[in-house]
């Protein structure tokens, strides 16, 4: 890989800018939008820019081809689970506190890869990194302000959330080999799949009256924050790595808290904010153990 340039920062800021917008915008289509619609118009608007781009150079897309049942299983784990679990969550907690919680993918991808991969196992660096990430977490459930008996549940469906994109990741090795826009696209077409009969039944948007608000935010998830950040994504992959890629880990958490703020007004308590340095210090101390690897 070449060296990062700075314009390679400036997208890697941007990506991580993107990501971190989806979660007040999850709380404001949460004002019009149940879980199950949020989740399904996330993966239909979100299929466009891929499917466009696989379309025009020409990637084969292989949803329905002999591995359909991992781009299924793939597309319930690592799309439908976590967009239904964290639209759900923020309906009752800050959304400032999902960029936090769902900043744990890190730490538990860690744990994880632990059990189930050859080359990475614990060492002293990493085992630190995940003791303090997650004491932060801990912390931050004990933040009775902003979390309590009313919301708990909510809290630790966005953290069960945040797990499954894990469980995803590790799901996508078994299909490592293939192109990132065919997996990508073929498991947004499962993930549609699988939600447009749950939205049919169980939610029914088609008769709500929805406030503009929640509209444009819904479809700003689908489109920017799902498929335009993944082709963004891909682009960093391509020119950077996987490594240099990942350090958008940092920046999530940090942005989440500061546009919560300025486009919802979200209280920020000093739990809140030693739980995000805690999160982002064991983070700094996994990349660091792997960079070493």
């Amino acid at each position: 890989m070449r060296q990062p340039k700075f314009t390679d920062y400036i997208l890697l800021t941007f990506l991580a800018l993107i990501w971190s917008s989806a979660f007040f915008n999850i709380k404001i289509a949460t004002y019009s939008f149940g879980p199950v619609t949020i989740a399904f118009l996330r993966v239909f608007f979100g299929a466009i820019p891929v499917l466009l781009l696989c379309y025009f150079k020409k990637i084969e897309i292989e949803a329905f081809s002999k591995d359909w049942y991992w781009f299924a299983l793939i597309g319930l784990i690592n799309l439908v689970a976590p967009f239904f679990l964290i639209a759900y969550g923020v309906k009752s907690v800050q959304s400032n506190l999902a960029a936090i919680l769902m900043s744990t993918t890190t730490l538990s991808s860690t744990v994880l890869g632990h059990f189930y991969t050859k080359n990475e196992k614990f060492n002293l660096i990493r085992t630190i990194g995940v003791l303090i990430g997650f004491s932060g977490i801990v912390y931050l459930f004990s933040d009775n302000l902003l979390i309590n008996e009313n919301n708990l549940g909510s809290a630790l469906l966005i953290l069960l959330g945040s797990t499954c994109y894990v469980v995803g990741g590790v799901l996508t090795l078994k299909i490592s080999k293939k192109k990132n826009e065919n997996v990508t696209g073929s498991i947004l077409i499962w993930a549609v799949i699988i939600l447009l009969p749950l939205v049919s039944f169980i939610e029914q948007p088609w008769k709500l009256n929805p406030r503009l608000d929640s509209t444009i935010s819904v479809i700003y998830l689908g489109l920017v924050s799902t498929g335009m950040a993944w082709l963004l994504r891909f682009r960093i992959l391509v020119n950077n790595g996987l490594i240099f890629q990942s350090q958008v880990s940092y920046l999530i958490p940090i942005f989440g808290i500061i546009l919560s703020y300025i486009f919802l007004k979200e209280l920020i308590t000093i739990k809140v904010l030693i739980s995000l340095v805690a999160v982002v210090l064991g983070i700094y101390f996994v990349k660091k153990s792997n960079d070493q690897n």
